[in-house]
């Protein structure tokens, strides 16, 4: 299977040089995802929100791709502020209680952008049936 490139349509991915996936093969590399909301194209205030967009943006890639949540095998949190590590952990698990990737979480002195609190990014394995 050749490598293929998921896109969100962004400009951003072209002049920053990024695709939001990578496919190659049997695995599934999603890029660091904000809380970024793509229907109302804001940015939520709080972690909760920004969380389950991180989430849904990530699940549109790898459906994209050929892909299901259940196929993550590794997470990475980047959070800005250590006071939202709760609150994103409760998102966390209701997405991946089942599926539980290894993961890492790591507070960051910042991102992007201020009002970003949260960015997700993950690898993904397809099973075999």
């Amino acid at each position: 299977m050749s490598r293929r490139l998921i896109s969100t349509g962004s400009p951003f991915e072209k002049s920053a040089g990024y695709s939001r996936a990578v496919i190659d093969g049997d695995f599934a590399f999603v890029a660091g995802t904000t809380g970024y909301d793509y229907a109302t194209m804001t940015m939520p205030d709080d972690i909760t929100s920004q969380s389950r967009n991180c989430f849904k943006t990530i699940e549109a890639a790898l459906k994209e791709g050929g892909f299901a949540m259940a196929d993550i095998v590794r997470a990475t949190y980047y959070l800005t502020d250590p006071r939202d590590v709760d609150a994103h952990f409760a998102v966390c698990g209701e997405v991946l209680g089942d599926i539980r990737p290894a993961a890492t979480m790591l507070i960051v002195a910042g991102l992007y952008k201020p009002e970003m609190k949260v960015e997700i990014e993950v690898t993904a394995k397809r099973r075999t049936p």
